[in-house]
């Protein structure tokens, strides 16, 4: 399922729109003001929700504040949820200075059976035993996956093979001959063990793909495994703590846009 899509055709399957899908259209009134404001630059930091694509929350911003230099520092896959830094602006030319830093992830890893995407963006398959796996087992597995790394992406993502995204290809069907690349695993703990369920907190450089961890996972227990959640909760010195929802962004913003009318008001009275 090409990821650009994800949310609009998870909407026209289910119906369901979420709680923020309208906050573009309900608060439309931006001040010019507020306006050269995110022109000039600005940050912010957003609690990504479900179902968004990273870029339907870059676009919601833009069609908002109606400016159009609105970007992301890395990419969240629409099923994982938060931290997902926007820069407006100038802010934009530190976008890749952001996307270098350390990220910080939780989430659960499913034993038993893999996904084509690695992910619940496709169904489990190739159902195998899991019930030989202890938790000790799987900490003795761990300390194979710190350090450098050589980590095979996975089919389905967004890197691009001749101008056009792996995923593209792989729905195609196309013959693919991945390279692995290069990352780094700063940390990886397991938090929490209620089989098939395997909670897990992962310090990793940028490039990494956590789905790809739960696979190989998975591999090198000889159950399989998929990736069934997963929260960013840190890039660098950025907390998720931090962040807002789209929500509470635009009520913000509504609330700032609506003091300025009646600063505006008043002047002018």
């Amino acid at each position: 399922m090409a990821k650009g899509s994800y949310r609009s055709k998870y909407i026209a399957k289910t119906g369901d729109t979420g709680t923020q899908s309208q906050g573009a259209k309900r608060y439309s009134n931006i001040t010019p003001e507020l306006k050269a404001e995110y022109e000039e630059g600005k940050l912010i930091l957003i609690d990504k929700p479900v179902h968004w694509t990273s870029f339907d929350v870059v676009k919601c911003i833009r069609t908002h504040l109606r400016i159009k230099k609105v970007g992301h520092a890395g990419t969240l896959d629409p099923l994982a949820t938060g931290l997902l830094i926007i820069c407006t602006g100038k802010y934009t030319k530190k976008i890749n200075e952001y996307m270098a830093q350390v990220k910080e992830y939780t989430g659960t890893i499913t034993l038993g059976s893999v996904t084509p995407t690695y992910d619940l963006e496709s169904l489990p398959e190739q159902h195998k035993d899991y019930s030989s796996i202890t938790l000790e087992k799987i900490k003795e597995t761990i300390p194979s996956f710190l350090g450098h790394q050589k980590q095979m992406p996975p089919i389905y993502s967004a890197i691009k093979v001749a101008g056009k995204p792996l995923y593209e290809l792989a729905r195609r069907g196309k013959g693919l001959e991945l390279e692995p690349r290069d990352i780094i695993i700063d940390a990886f703990e397991i938090t929490s063990f209620e089989p098939p369920l395997i909670g897990f907190r992962l310090v990793c450089s940028t490039g990494t793909y956590v789905r790809s961890v739960a696979h190989d996972i998975g591999v090198a227990l000889g159950c399989g495994a998929h990736l069934s959640l997963l929260r960013r909760t840190a890039i660098g010195e950025f907390n998720v703590d931090d962040a807002q929802t789209m929500d509470v962004w635009l009520d913000e913003i509504k609330m700032k846009s609506e003091i300025k009318d009646e600063e505006q008001f008043n002047q002018n009275a």
